[in-house]
Parts: structure tokens; C-alpha cells; sequence
């Protein structure tokens, strides 16, 4: 037998399952929230060992959002000031991005967001990578 296909994988899947299917919008609001305290929970830390869970979390959300609920493509200032609001954060509290003045300046368009900080800010919110890239 294939050490990798065995009752302890389909014991652990069936586990998983139910994680992991989004199939409707009850289990896709189920899902933002534990990848919301996932994200709470594992924060940048990218050795956490819940890190690749949230990663395929993320990328599964992500995926159902894009089916379901296409979001217009907007600046990536944009996309960072409208998840500010929906999240009730301030400028300093983005200590991914940087200080409250670099905050400042790419929402004010003069300064781009970096690899590093948008992979930060897309782990934070629980979004793909892709809305922070113009």
C-alpha cells in the first residue's frame, strides 16, 4: 500500500474536508472567519506551523471570491484604504507597510507599495497578493 494513501490520510482528510470545501456562501462566510483567526494567529510569521493552512485557506477564499464576488480592479491605494475602513485600522497600525508617514505616502500616491509589504498586507487581510499590484 502507498504510504501516503492510507487509512491515517483518509482519516486525516475527512478532518480537513470540510476546511477546505467551499461549496456555498454559508461555507465561504464560515471560512473568512477562520482565516481571519488564522491571520490572527499566525500573523507573518511564515514558519508558524499553521502557515501553510493559511496560505491554502487564503488561496481557496480567494478563488470562491472570484467566482462569486468579482471586485472591480482599483489602485492598489485604493484596495489598501477601503480594507483600512472595513477593518476600522489606522495608518500607524499597519506596522507591515511601515511607519504612519509611509502609510501616508503610498495612500497618497506617492510611494508603491513593495514585494514585502504586500505580502504582509494580503496574509493581514486574508486577500490574494494580487489586489495590492497595479
Amino acid at each position: 500500500m502507498n504510504p501516503v494513501l492510507d487509512r491515517s490520510t483518509d482519516m486525516a482528510w475527512q478532518r480537513l474536508e470540510g476546511l477546505l470545501a467551499i461549496d456555498s456562501e454559508t461555507d465561504y462566510r464560515r471560512a473568512r472567519g477562520i482565516l481571519e483567526a488564522l491571520v490572527d494567529e499566525v500573523g507573518s510569521d511564515e514558519g508558524h506551523p499553521r502557515a501553510a493552512l493559511l496560505d491554502t485557506l487564503a488561496t481557496l477564499v480567494h478563488a470562491w471570491e472570484e467566482r462569486h464576488h468579482p471586485v472591480p480592479a482599483a489602485a492598489p491605494r485604493h484596495v489598501l484604504a477601503f480594507l483600512m475602513e472595513e477593518h476600522g485600522l489606522k495608518q500607524a497600525e499597519l506596522e507591515e507597510v511601515g511607519s504612519q508617514g509611509i502609510v501616508s505616502e503610498i495612500l497618497a500616491g506617492k510611494r508603491e507599495l513593495n514585494v514585502r509589504q504586500i505580502r504582509a498586507l494580503a496574509r493581514r487581510f486574508g486577500v490574494s497578493p494580487a489586489v495590492f499590484v497595479g
